[in-house]
């Protein structure tokens, strides 16, 4: 449930007016990493093989597609 306090913020910054041209230039959808659009590739893995990415991800404190993403390249080097 939303707290009227908020519903009154968001009146008042719609009243207010947005940047139409500034959400337009923000894009839709995350932000790109490169140059190339990316792709998303489903892997299965064990419950081990998870809690182990979770714990590599904690340590780096990156998230757990960023420290998959760093272990191919380390594999791939």
């Amino acid at each position: 449930m939303v707290a009227d306090e908020q519903i009154e913020k968001w009146a008042d910054e719609a009243e207010a007016g947005y940047d139409v041209e500034g959400l337009k230039r923000r894009g839709r959808g995350r932000p790109g990493r490169g140059a190339e659009p990316m792709q998303v590739v489903a892997v299965r893995l064990t419950a081990e093989e998870i809690a182990a990415v979770d714990r590599l991800a904690q340590r780096e404190h990156v998230s757990r597609s960023e420290a998959v993403r760093r272990a191919l390249a380390a594999f791939a080097a």
